[in-house]
């Protein structure tokens, strides 16, 4: 049985960046995904939690071992000019979870080729819906581990906006919490002409975003660490009409749950004292949309797949340097990005190692040090970050990279 090659990868690669599909209808993914594995031979679990995906490969006694990859693009309109652009109108794969399936479907090719050098179990997990935070608890609370097993350690990883060589392994706190709520502000509406009339709530939500913006300078502590953003506004339909509401989107990302619960405990307060002061009629309506935990990575787990990916990029050096890169494991501050693949870990019981693999062409940080770098807040002009409509990871040699370091990653766990 071979390994997929490095034509297989772009092709496949290519062909989901083609066809991205928004959280929970990731149709076409999941059906290619169960395919590939089928006639790989692994045992395929097909619908948890919806569109997730999980092969189960068992060979012999030893330790069970879970890589995972997000399948699920974004509401994005692309701007990449690539020719495999999206073919989806408004939606993209901006995030990069078409080389996180792609990479996960070579390891789990090399794996099954190579299934004489190891024993126990593994398996490769494709899972929905990341993006809105849902998709890793869809599939706990449908019966994930009681269809599969329960693995002994989740790993995964992400590719980012860094040179490819370069791979950020953060033990403990490596990403934030997020929390996305929706908050609907009551107002009366009225005529343009007569705002006597009227409570606005276009200036009730105008108070409210520039309070907002105090939590963090005013209510956070200098080695804290905490971000709020007003995302959205939505609110009226033409300029002589007061509308009767407004809605706003607002997330908010911490790294420690005392601070989080601080943090929103501030944005209800805030958001309900300028509802009181601007005479609304109604008490402000609260959605939680999104929510993430933090990130943790386990230290001692972390440290033994820490060593096995700096054995992978030491063993592609040389790709790594025609492609003008520098082979690097590097331990970057918390990312304030958020990921939910901790909610497989933590329902199994067992330790979650999670890295990031650079995947931008390594000429944009000319006189950058990777270990200097401290997430995307800190990228070159004219690198586009995760969630930019000009995000494209360069595909060579990022995904034969991938697909090591998958690879490296579960050996160093299986007998």
């Amino acid at each position: 049985m071979s390994t997929l090659t490095g034509a297989d990868l772009t092709a496949i690669c290519t062909d989901l960046h083609a066809h991205p599909e928004l959280a929970f209808a990731e149709h076409r993914t999941a059906g290619i995904v169960a395919d590939r594995l089928g006639d790989r031979g692994y045992a395929v679990h097909r619908g948890i939690g919806g569109t997730g995906v999980v092969g189960v490969l068992a060979n012999g006694d030893g330790p069970t071992v879970l890589l995972r990859a997000d399948m699920d693009g974004l509401p994005v309109t692309e701007r990449t000019g690539l020719p495999y652009a999206s073919q989806e109108t408004g939606t993209m794969h901006a995030c990069g979870h078409d080389v996180h399936v792609t990479c996960l479907l070579g390891a789990a090719a090399a794996l099954a080729a190579r299934r004489g050098e190891w024993s126990g179990t593994l398996q490769v997990l494709f899972q929905p819906a990341e993006e809105v935070g849902a998709g890793a608890r869809a599939m706990v609370e449908d019966g994930l581990y009681e269809r599969v097993g329960t693995p002994d350690v989740v790993l995964g990883q992400h590719v980012m906006p860094f040179p490819v060589g370069t791979v950020n392994l953060t033990p403990g706190p490596a990403m934030a919490a997020a929390d996305s709520l929706r908050v609907t502000l009551h107002g009366r509406g009225g005529h343009g002409s007569s705002p006597e009339s009227t409570v606005d709530p276009v200036l009730l939500a105008a108070a409210v975003v520039q309070r907002l913006q105090g939590v963090v300078s005013r209510e956070v502590g200098i080695a804290e660490k905490a971000v709020v953003t007003v995302g959205s506004i939505r609110a009226g339909t033409q300029a002589n009409i007061i509308p009767d509401r407004a809605e706003l989107l607002v997330n908010v990302r911490t790294f420690d749950e005392g601070v989080r619960e601080r943090v929103l405990a501030a944005v209800h307060r805030i958001v309900d004292a300028e509802a009181v002061a601007s005479g609304a009629p109604r008490p402000p309506e609260y959605e939680q949309i999104a929510g993430f935990g933090v990130l943790v990575n386990e230290p001692e787990a972390s440290h033994r797949t820490g060593a096995a990916l700096g054995d992978v990029l030491t063993a592609h050096g040389d790709a790594i340097r025609r492609a003008g890169g520098a082979p690097a494991v590097v331990a970057m501050p918390p990312i304030a990005g958020s990921e939910d693949v901790g909610e497989l870990a933590a329902a199994a019981g067992a330790p979650l190692v999670y890295w990031h693999v650079g995947g931008a062409d390594p000429a944009l940080f000319a006189g950058v040090d990777p270990a200097s770098l401290a997430g995307m807040g800190s990228l070159p002009a004219g690198v586009a970050p995760n969630h930019s409509p000009e995000f494209a990871p360069v595909l060579d040699p990022t995904l034969d990279l991938g697909v090591a370091l998958l690879v490296g990653a579960a050996t160093a766990w299986l007998d």
